[in-house]
């Protein structure tokens, strides 16, 4: 398509009010009932809440440059507080659903959040548990006016748990309706007259990212940086893009992946069929997208019963079943995708476009693209991008998509950036001949499972740290479903155990860590490993930590045993 129309800089409300004329009336979000109908949101009435939402910060107090969070899973109120925030000259502040209480105060706390939006009651509750420890929450909102906030606080008072009280609550909380009627009352000219002095140089939005230990760091980016980001994806990808695709949306919007696919598609009309996680397998043969942005896990699942096929026929009958027979743009993130799966697709007419690039990034660096590919590479660098490798490999990236430090962190933000302004990216690459980058190892601790999330393994690890029975843990599951770990016992303990009762002991010391865990950190299998890790070997550094590579080369058959 031609996307010139779409290349001026803005930030990203603009994308959906800027069209709005001739798109008020056609769907936006589809959602689907208990009963399997769908039912559509129009672009209308999805403005409609960003408008209102905007006006209700305003109301309220919200300045230019306020931080407020959004904490909640995937629904259409998700896209509209976080535009609504961006709209009214905030910073928006995605918090991921599956983060335990103390990870949601730290980042509410540490980015100074004055509004935080949320849904359903668990979320709920451990946002009123912890707001006594927030001192800059003004308000909350909830994406939901069937949620008892009311009740929720009782529930927690009752338990002996803080909380705060029906009148701090009848001040304080809103139901998203109240919220919608107390911006419908004000004159919307107002949002426009604030729209039109944001700088496209403010921070539009902060993302908290996992370093390698430690607390996550808060990556502010600016709408500069954002919607740089963008153009140069428009431009790449033009051709496999079409105004008016289906789509099917699961990725959490909490993560870039998944809010860009969501301002791409206000950007350029989409339909988004807003699906969960488990389901959006189930529902590509049934919605027919043009578009699916996913994870490598789910691409392999799809070309699994392709790939059991001995001719090319029935390899592509098999993918037009499973993926309804429509897609025309593809896109995998997080972790790698193996080579065989990208080659299936192509073989059936679908190229799954891979790329790379950090959350300091805003996100992309490189990307293959229509034109220019290679299934051995991760692409070339996007037309406003710089990249060069330093001399130990490292990938050095500068542009105007990279961000300008971390929030209230200037050691970090000195350690990532070089003297002369290079953002380290802390991966090794190398070029091909032909110009395309290749990841070929990583300077950083970081996991990326096959579901595309981040993993610093160390944080994982260190719940162990101080326990008699263990010596180490090793966290193993780079491009995996899942985590393994290997389990170092410490042999002075354990030698007078049975076998069973060593494992016994051992397993319930992993439940314990997992139980504080999200879900896709925890660790789903170990193993009992024997073999010291010791200094002489090798396998550790002369303070004794870990030198993680040598480990996983050298019992990468018994990690790799646990997927069997």
């Amino acid at each position: 398509m031609d996307v010139s129309k779409y290349m001026g800089l803005k930030i990203a409300p603009r994308g959906l009010f800027d069209e709005l004329h001739a798109r008020k009336d056609k769907p936006r979000f589809m959602l689907r009932g208990t009963t399997g109908e769908w039912t559509p949101v129009t672009t209308g009435t999805f403005a409609a809440q960003v408008r209102d939402i905007a006006l209700f910060l305003i109301a309220t107090g919200f300045g230019d440059g306020s931080r407020a969070a959004v904490y909640a899973p995937n629904r259409v109120e998700w896209a509209s507080a976080a535009l609504a925030i961006q709209a009214a000259g905030g910073v928006m502040v995605p918090i991921y659903a599956a983060s335990m209480p103390e990870q949601v105060i730290y980042v509410a706390k540490h980015c100074d959040a004055q509004v935080l939006f949320v849904d359903t009651p668990t979320l709920l509750s451990r946002a009123l548990e912890a707001w006594s420890q927030l001192p800059e929450l003004a308000r909350i909102v909830t994406l939901d006016d069937g949620l008892d906030s009311k009740l929720i606080a009782k529930k927690l008072r009752d338990a002996g748990k803080s909380a705060p009280s029906d009148t701090q609550i009848d001040e304080r909380v809103f139901g998203w309706s109240k919220a919608q009627a107390i911006g419908a009352a004000r004159d919307p000219q107002d949002l426009l007259r604030r729209m039109d002095s944001i700088s496209l140089d403010a921070i539009g939005l902060m993302l908290y990212t996992s370093g390698t230990t430690g607390n996550p760091k808060g990556v502010p980016l600016s709408h500069r940086n954002i919607a740089c980001n963008g153009k140069d994806w428009l431009e790449c990808n033009a051709p496999l893009l079409d105004e008016g695709a289906i789509d099917v949306l699961w990725l959490p919007m909490s993560h870039i992946f998944g809010f860009g696919e969501m301002c791409l598609g206000n950007t350029l009309g989409w339909v988004s069929y807003l699906s969960d996680p488990r389901e959006c397998l189930e529902r590509l043969p049934e919605v027919k997208p043009h578009v699916f942005m996913s994870v490598p896990s789910h691409w392999e699942k799809l070309a699994s019963g392709a790939m059991q096929q001995t001719d090319t026929r029935a390899r592509k009958e098999t993918l037009t079943r499973a993926t309804g027979g429509r897609l025309k743009f593809c896109l995998s993130g997080g972790a790698g995708l193996k080579r065989e799966v990208k080659e299936v697709f192509h073989e059936s007419g679908v190229l799954i476009i891979e790329g790379y690039g950090l959350t300091e990034t805003s996100p992309t660096l490189t990307l293959n693209r229509p034109d220019a590919y290679r299934f051995d590479s991760v692409g070339k660098a996007l037309p406003s991008v710089e990249l060069k490798l330093a001399e130990d490999g490292e990938i050095l990236a500068k542009g105007p998509n990279v961000f300008g430090g971390y929030h209230k962190d200037e050691a970090a933000t000195r350690e990532i950036f070089t003297e002369d302004g290079w953002l380290k990216t802390g991966d090794v690459g190398r070029w091909t001949e032909d110009g395309f980058l290749q990841i070929i190892d990583r300077k950083k601790d970081i996991l990326v499972t096959a579901g595309g999330k981040n993993v610093p393994p160390a944080n994982i690890e260190i719940r162990f740290a101080g326990d008699p029975l263990v010596a180490h843990v090793v966290v193993y599951g780079d491009a995996k479903k899942y985590l393994v770990a290997g389990v170092w016992p410490n042999e002075d303990v354990a030698k007078t155990m049975p076998e069973a009762e060593l494992v016994a002991a051992l397993q319930q010391r992993v439940d314990v860590v997992n139980a504080a865990l999200a879900s896709y950190e925890s660790i789903k299998k170990f193993s009992v490993m024997r073999t010291p890790l010791t200094v002489e070997g090798g396998l550790l550094t002369a303070s004794m930590k870990v030198r993680r590579k040598k480990v996983y080369e050298t019992f990468k058959d018994a990690f790799e045993g646990l997927y069997a």
